[in-house]
């Protein structure tokens, strides 16, 4: 195998590798006494780091969420991108809040160039 291909082989995967970032996420302990989950934006969703005792509220789940960046050559995760995660995990969920924000430190790992981990519990507002 010549030199020249292998630095070829090398700059084409740089380039196929894409700009984007991936990411993963979980929901524990589901609240399985919802039936019927409504449509929510991620947009509608608010994210607090404390509790929300203005209104009373149903714990829809628990999530946990990893954004990660693909090549050396993006930039570090950021409390924004994994507040967008979170914001669209709860929509799934029909959460109208994640309480309980919290963030993780940036890291590497065997399958990322740096990650940033969120974690949060959806809640769905009862009553007015």
């Amino acid at each position: 195998m010549s030199f020249r291909f292998v630095v070829g082989s090398m700059v084409v995967s740089f380039l196929v590798s894409g700009c984007a970032t991936w990411s993963q996420s979980q929901v524990t302990n589901p609240n399985t006494a919802i039936k019927e989950i409504k449509q929510v934006s991620p947009d509608q969703v608010q994210l607090t780091e404390g509790d929300m005792t203005n209104r009373p509220y149903v714990s829809l789940g628990d999530l946990t969420v990893t954004v990660n960046k693909t090549t050396i050559f993006h930039p570090e995760p950021t409390k924004e991108m994994v507040d967008a995660k979170l914001k669209e995990e709860a929509a799934k969920l029909g959460a109208d809040a994640v309480i309980y924000v919290r963030y993780g430190t940036v890291g590497i790992s065997a399958l990322s160039w740096g990650s940033l981990d969120g974690k949060g519990r959806a809640i769905q507002f009862t009553g007015n």
